[in-house]
């Protein structure tokens, strides 16, 4: 039996290179895709990945994939057969936080990208020790390759974003949600609380990394990715 296809979704300002150690390590039993976020809203977003998407097919998202990843779940439930969300939020922007979104996305179509990403997801949010160092740089570098308009598009949406916690109440899916212990973006709590929350859940701590919890501990996150993909799926 050929196993179902993975796609993953890329976070905030991020492409593939997100989670190259996952490709690589799962490329060899089954189809794997990474979707581009193209849209201007979550929604749009969604529609855009389910209409190349194939008919059934296991979901990872991370950060805005996530968010995304929420939206696809809510629409076509029977689509995805299951779902793994990785340093993420179900809840609407604050007005805070948004509050910060336009000047930033000034900014950045100023030349000063590089300077917005890191207040997006600070050295704070990452764990602490070398690691860190290279996968902020290499956050930046996919900042770049996808440039201002993109980081327009994708702030934007991130500002308008729906309260995903009634749709995933509701859901009948396998779910793993994984985090990284320095999350303060999307912190530990949170994944817990969706572990809570979805009714076949589990939360897998990833220890040593923080909000690109891919990059930081790439073996880690595959290998929770491994668990969860081995589980027996649910009879629905």
């Amino acid at each position: 039996m050929i196993p179902e296809p993975l796609l993953f979704l890329p976070g905030f300002m991020c492409d593939a290179r997100l989670f190259w150690h996952q490709i690589a390590e799962f490329s060899s039993e089954r189809m794997v895709s990474v979707a581009p976020l193209l849209g201007d809203t979550i929604e749009e977003m969604a529609e855009t990945v389910l209409a190349a998407a194939p008919a059934r097919f296991h979901l990872v998202g991370h950060w805005l994939g996530g968010v995304v990843a929420m939206e696809m779940l809510r629409r076509a439930p029977e689509r995805i057969a299951q779902i793994a969300l990785i340093d993420v939020s179900p809840l609407p922007e604050t007005p805070q936080a948004a509050g910060l979104r336009e000047p930033r996305i000034v900014r950045a179509r100023t030349g000063r990208l590089d300077e917005v990403m890191l207040e997006e997801i600070p050295p704070g949010a990452l764990a602490p020790g070398p690691g860190s160092h290279d996968a902020l740089a290499m956050l930046l570098d996919m900042a770049e390759a996808l440039g201002p308009e993109t980081f327009t598009r994708q702030s934007r949406a991130l500002m308008r974003r729906p309260d995903q916690q009634r749709a995933l109440r509701n859901t009948r899916v396998r779910a793993t949600l994984i985090c990284g212990e320095y999350d303060t973006i999307c912190p530990p709590r949170r994944h817990e609380f969706l572990a809570e929350l979805m009714p076949h859940a589990e939360f897998r701590l990833i220890l040593s990394a923080g909000h690109l919890a891919p990059l930081e501990q790439p073996e880690k996150v595959t290998q929770a990715l491994r668990d969860w993909l081995g589980a027996p799926l649910l009879l629905k």
